[in-house]
């Protein structure tokens, strides 16, 4: 499973070096700086300490809309003051949830915000799961350098175990039944209850592979006794 970092607007160069570093020594090499130009700065190699290939191979991007265009299934880093969804995953739980994604998802990002204000509510809404790391309550955060070390470290058995996969991988499985279910929505009159919708779309990021077939089931006879009702009038 490809597994890119991505970098949302780093404003600090030595950031971006401590992360490539924490990247290389955990095993993972692919990252993605959205909006910044902080990697090519001098002070971002010094830090790196080794790790200049990563930054040499970074990919910018304009926007993480952008950045996640080709990734299945994404996870967002943010502070639990600032989630927009109900579900709250520990960098344990990412890892577990992965776990069961990489049976069957072939690409999956972890997501960084800016270092003074995180990610915005509407690049939030891109993701599939929201993930922070607990901390003491009068020490509030950690630098971006160290959020990446934490979750690397956590993350990495990922890049030493390959997962015997169930079934072959369908990479567009879980796209399919975010928009079948965007559909529906539609169709019931229920889509601009936000609420239910923002339920909805973090509750997707947790379904294993068995789940989301067996909801395709369900929504296509739900499709269909909608299409039979509409004809029978």
């Amino acid at each position: 499973m490809r597994f890119p970092l991505i970098l949302v607007s780093p404003r600090r160069p030595e950031n971006v070096g401590a992360a490539a570093r924490a990247m290389k020594t955990m095993g993972f090499d692919e990252l993605r700086i959205v909006n910044s130009q902080a990697h090519l700065e001098p002070a971002a190699r010094w830090v790196a300490h080794g790790a200049g290939e990563i930054l040499d191979n970074a990919t910018h991007w304009d926007s993480l809309d952008a950045a996640l265009a080709d990734i299945d299934f994404s996870i967002a880093t943010t502070a639990r003051s600032r989630a927009k969804f109900r579900y709250y995953a520990t960098p344990q739980q990412v890892q577990s949830l992965l776990e069961e994604k990489q049976q069957w998802v072939q690409s999956a990002a972890l997501v960084f915000g800016r270092e003074d204000t995180g990610l915005t509510n509407e690049e939030l809404a891109l993701v599939d799961v929201l993930t922070g790391i607990p901390m003491a309550a009068d020490y509030p955060s950690l630098n971006l350098g160290q959020a990446v070390m934490v979750y690397c470290y956590q993350l990495s058995a990922l890049r030493q175990v390959s997962a015997i996969k169930e079934a072959p991988a369908d990479a567009q499985q879980l796209d399919a039944l975010r928009q079948r279910l965007d559909r529906l929505l539609v169709s019931l009159e229920v889509s601009e209850d936000s609420k239910l919708v923002d339920w909805l779309a973090q509750r997707l990021g947790l379904l294993e592979q068995r789940d989301n077939a067996m909801l395709h089931r369900l929504l296509h006879d739900v499709e269909k006794k909608l299409i039979d009702k509409k004809t029978g009038e």
